[in-house]
């Protein structure tokens, strides 16, 4: 399977989008974790921006950048959303109100901790009625949102919006599953070249070993911090430019493998 990289968003403690955070991930500007996310492409009705949470944000910011990056409108694209652990702050929100003795669970918590929240928020925000899809594969999340997106790009033979993304859980659930800091990327894939793309991704394969890891100490922090950052040594070859082979986490002891030609 082969698809083209033609929009690319980025949403991130350092890097608050794709013009910002390239040259940090190239190695021309160091990383500096403290710039602050960014919201400006959300884009939501005022309603629902009011109900917005980060996971919500976090999601729709990147997703609106790599779609004006290529210049599309949503109404073309196909979307796969790949979160690992979905509205954590919901889901504590939900098994608080379980121990009260009335035992009262508000409508919008209730929503939000549903795992597709995202997808329908941008459905909104977008007006999309095109084919779109949840994946959630906890650390193996953005391989498998990968592989779903690139599949759905070639047999439907349009654009598919990938994004990716999750967001520190509240302070009780952290032992269970520890996430340090909120992340979230988009790739708008095409199954063939736009005038904007910037990249081909080729012979994607599951195989037996390890992933790639990244020589900046700082950002192999973060990208072992939230399974959305997974995709952080695919970001930096397309920041970077030329070809290369890469190993990305997917099942224990399993890579996904893909080739990456920058144009």
């Amino acid at each position: 399977m082969s698809a083209w990289v033609s929009g690319v968003g980025v949403c991130a403690p350092g890097l608050p989008d794709w013009p910002s955070g390239r040259p940090v991930l190239a190695g021309s500007r160091p990383y500096g974790p403290e710039a602050a996310l960014r919201f400006d492409r959300v884009r939501l009705p005022r309603n629902e921006a009011r109900r917005a949470t980060l996971t919500v944000r976090l999601a729709l910011q990147a997703a609106g950048e790599a779609l004006d990056a290529a210049g599309l409108d949503a109404g073309r694209c196909g979307a796969v959303f790949a979160c690992a652990g979905g509205n954590t702050e919901a889901l504590d929100a939900l098994c608080q109100a379980l121990l009260e003795p009335e035992r009262a669970l508000s409508p919008g918590q209730f929503n939000h901790s549903v795992h597709n929240a995202p997808l329908g928020y941008w459905s909104i925000a977008t007006g999309s009625m095109r084919p779109a899809v949840s994946v959630g594969a906890f650390d193996a999340t953005f391989a498998a949102g990968l592989l779903e997106a690139v599949a759905l790009a070639r047999l439907e033979w349009r654009p598919v919006l990938l994004v990716a993304y999750d967001t520190p859980p509240p302070l009780a659930l952290r032992p269970f599953r520890a996430v340090g800091a909120p992340f979230g990327l988009a790739l708008l894939l095409t199954p063939e070249p736009l005038p904007g793309s910037i990249a081909t991704l080729r012979d994607l394969r599951i195989r037996p070993g390890a992933a790639d890891s990244l020589p900046d100490e700082r950002l192999e922090r973060l990208r072992l911090s939230n399974p959305a950052a997974r995709a952080l040594p695919l970001l930096r070859r397309l920041a970077i430019g030329g070809s290369a082979a890469l190993a990305l986490p997917y099942l224990p002891a399993a890579r996904l493998e893909l080739n990456v030609q920058v144009r």
